[in-house]
């Protein structure tokens, strides 16, 4: 690859003076006034002649140049490789985040349910349980749904059952849709 840019540089650097030679020649042309004791213009073809054998005496000088691109040119590429490797760091931040903020959700979601199934406590449930059917579903009709949800979780199925079919029906299907989102092991969400 480095042999390639070289010869590319060449080429170039050859027709940039090719090119600098015929503007010269040009302008050698064109140039009518002459200074007192100078000497007499060179016709143009001469220094046309005269610009193309100077190629190889300079070739190391080619080499030079071509080098110090490919160094510029290898630095570029670094600093792109670089800023590319920035943008996937930056991306990968953010999914690490967004993964931090989901175990947070999952985290904040257990304790909602331990908290849900820790305050129905044995003494509560064993009231309820000991209540007429009818009684206890007035009453957890009043106690806040998941409070009222928990309670029925605890009890007995046949007395919670008994009790859901006292309520009316939005309170129960309330309750029951609490009931089961809690009941399930997975992720709400």
């Amino acid at each position: 690859m480095t042999m390639s840019i070289l010869r590319n540089c060449r080429k170039l650097f050859a027709a940039a003076i090719l090119v600098a030679s015929a503007a010269v020649s040009v302008r050698a042309g064109e140039v009518r006034q002459v200074l007192p004791g100078a000497p007499e213009p060179v016709p143009a073809q001469e220094l046309v002649r005269e610009a193309v054998p100077a190629l190889d005496p300079d070739a190391s000088e080619v080499q030079r140049f071509c080098s110090n691109i490919a160094d510029a040119a290898r630095d570029r590429r670094y600093a792109l490789q670089a800023e590319e490797l920035k943008q996937l760091q930056g991306e990968v931040d953010k999914r690490i985040k967004a993964l931090e903020d989901k175990r947070n959700e999952y985290e904040t979601w257990l304790k909602r349910r331990e908290l849900f199934l820790a305050r129905a406590e044995e003494s509560v449930v064993s009231i309820y349980a000991g209540m007429k059917p009818d009684a206890a579903a007035e009453r957890l009709a009043m106690v806040e749904t998941e409070l009222a949800a928990a309670i029925l979780m605890k009890l007995d199925t046949r007395k919670a059952s008994t009790i859901l079919n006292e309520m009316n029906q939005k309170a129960a299907a309330i309750l029951t849709s609490v009931m089961a989102s809690a009941a399930r092991r997975t992720d709400p969400s």
